[in-house]
């Protein structure tokens, strides 16, 4: 490597560092899912099988497959396996809107897509309008859940699905696993530093998707980096509650990678219910946990909690969003009355980096820092729309470079060239759209994004092209998308609509706008509410004048509030 770094990464692959992980401790817990423990050997050979069998469906070296489940035995094993064999993984989050999937199909040329049962409706409609052949490998949750847990899922929700799959290009997922039987050893595949190991998706600011390609190297640095910066002890034996999902960065850099490689136990949870994870939390007594800021409020007046002894948690780490002041003292004052020794650390960081690349220390806050950079992570402040770099203390846009900083967009160097930059220096930076500022000690602060963005839940909404399929609808002039503060998604996404001359608001409208939405846009990020106006304010070059409405519309929600 040409750049001198503090930690020593080694030339391995993301398989082949939890296959360390996995001869250091072949007996311990590497996945719980439900009360079901897999070892780490056990692991390794539920990944070989799978690996296996994908080399029976003709999947390759440089090949992508598409992984469009929640968190799951099946896709750790899933997105191993494409690594063990060089292939890529393509992640997706399983509630995308049809016309998503197939973009995420065409874009990354998937000859295959795994999922589960009860999101094939979606995906089959998906595969229909995709531009090439691609083999559907559908599974089933209950196939993993102990006997008890899948009769009962089964009986409750998973009998509605039994009839998939069912069309020619699909298979089983235990078919699919007989596959291995016909292949012998794997063909021995090494790391290469610049091969795209994972695609994870970032929403475009007014178009499509884009895709983040990303390597072996940057998620062993991103999973190293992290265990340097988390500074206390990271080793077998410990276990993370596992409830971000694999299909974002925080969830499969943090939760999942970092985890495994260094001997400690994912326990899976498929989705968040903020009922099942207090249950989780004082049954499994996990050592860490981590999420985005409303799952941790959530945890503030659950009725389950109270009274619990929360000392086992040795660390919580909040990401996503930003954690307010306000937030963080309840948080903390709420952890220190459940005998918990810790804080409640903010990281900071994006998909082009894997996710953190910034974390509050151990021992020390600093209001409205989201801390100091990650080990071999280096941050700086430009004057926005320069490479200008400022003084301490001024502010502007958030730059960093390192080894996790992603190889570029998938067939898109135009946003590449603008967000990955070579400087003066020689080295190629990262140009994170976020404004912030930087002090004399390093802390970084973080203060709003450039772009328009909204976060829900954790997840990023941009309002372009939720605006774009609006705008499409006969009756409609033009609208705007903002976010509205809420208390339990932080933000919620809201639509104002000026229809064309004759067109008259109703109910019927209403749910008109909804289907075509519902046809492009994840249902994650679908309209909360879509409130008709007769016109929008406009800035002084007539465009809409979005922060007005942001304004008016969140001083509504303070006034409600109160």
């Amino acid at each position: 490597m040409s750049e001198q770094f503090v930690i020593d990464y080694p030339e391995l692959t993301m398989f082949q560092k939890v296959e360390q992980a996995a001869m250091q401790f072949p007996n311990d817990d590497a996945v719980e899912f439900y009360g079901k423990k897999i070892s780490y050997s056990a692991f390794i050979k539920r990944i070989v099988r799978c690996a296996r069998a994908f080399t029976a469906i003709g999947i390759k070296k440089g090949d992508a497959v598409t992984l469009c489940m929640p968190n799951i035995p099946q896709t750790l094993d899933c997105f191993y396996a494409l690594n063990r064999i060089g292939a890529v993984a393509n992640m997706v989050h399983p509630l995308s809107a049809q016309k998503e999937i197939t973009y995420y199909l065409n874009v990354s040329e998937s000859k295959a897509i795994v999922t589960v049962d009860m999101f094939f409706g979606n995906v089959k409609k998906a595969i229909a309008a995709a531009d090439h052949p691609v083999l559907a490998i559908v599974t089933r949750m209950q196939d993993e859940l102990p006997p008890i847990f899948g009769a009962v899922f089964f009986l409750k929700k998973g009998k509605e699905f039994r009839h998939y799959p069912d069309t020619e290009n699909s298979i089983r997922y235990k078919k699919f696993l007989k596959g291995a039987e016909r292949v012998g050893k794997l063909p021995e595949i090494g790391f290469e530093k610049d091969r795209t190991a994972v695609i994870l998706y970032s929403g475009g600011t007014s178009g499509l998707p884009k895709g983040i390609c990303l390597t072996d190297l940057n998620f062993n640095a991103c999973a190293m980096q992290s265990r340097e910066a988390i500074s206390m002890p990271f080793h077998n034996g410990l276990r993370m509650l596992s409830c971000m999902p694999m299909f974002h960065g925080f969830g499969l850099g943090i939760n999942i990678h970092t985890v495994l490689i260094h001997g400690a136990c994912c326990m899976l949870m498929p989705t968040f219910d903020k009922h099942s994870y207090a249950k989780a939390l004082i049954k499994k007594r996990p050592n860490f946990i981590a999420g985005v800021p409303t799952i941790f409020e959530a945890l503030l007046h659950l009725p389950e909690l109270e009274g619990q002894d929360l000392s086992f948690l040795m660390g919580m780490f909040c990401g996503g969003d930003s954690l307010s002041v306000e937030l963080k003292h309840s948080i903390d004052t709420f952890l220190k009355a459940h005998n918990a020794k810790i804080q409640v650390r903010e990281g900071y960081g994006l998909t082009e980096c894997v996710t953190a690349s910034c974390l509050t220390p151990k021992d020390e806050y600093r209001e409205n820092s989201i801390g100091l950079p990650y080990p071999d992570t280096y941050y700086q402040i430009v004057a926005p729309g320069t490479d200008d770099v400022l003084p301490y203390g001024e502010e502007g846009e958030i730059i960093l470079r390192g080894p996790s900083v992603m190889k570029g967009y998938l067939k898109n160097p135009e946003e590449t060239a603008k967000t990955l930059r070579r400087l003066a220096d020689g080295n190629i930076w990262l140009y994170t759209g976020d404004l912030g500022s930087m002090d004399e000690d390093g802390y970084v602060y973080f203060k709003q994004r450039i772009k328009r963005m909204i976060i829900t839940n954790g997840y990023n909404v941009y309002p372009g092209p939720i605006e774009n399929v609006i705008d499409g609808v006969d009756e409609v002039s033009y609208s705007c998308v903002i976010g509205v503060k809420d208390p339990r998604r932080m933000q919620r996404v809201r639509a104002y609509v000026v229809l064309r001359d004759g067109a008259e608001p109703s109910d019927a409208l209403r749910k008109k706008i909804m289907d075509e939405l519902s046809l492009h846009v994840a249902r994650y990020a679908l309209p909360k509410e879509i409130i008709f106006r007769d016109e929008l304010p406009k800035t002084l070059v007539g465009k809409v004048a979005y922060r007005k409405l942001e304004e008016e519309a969140n001083a509504e929600a303070e006034a409600q509030k109160a």
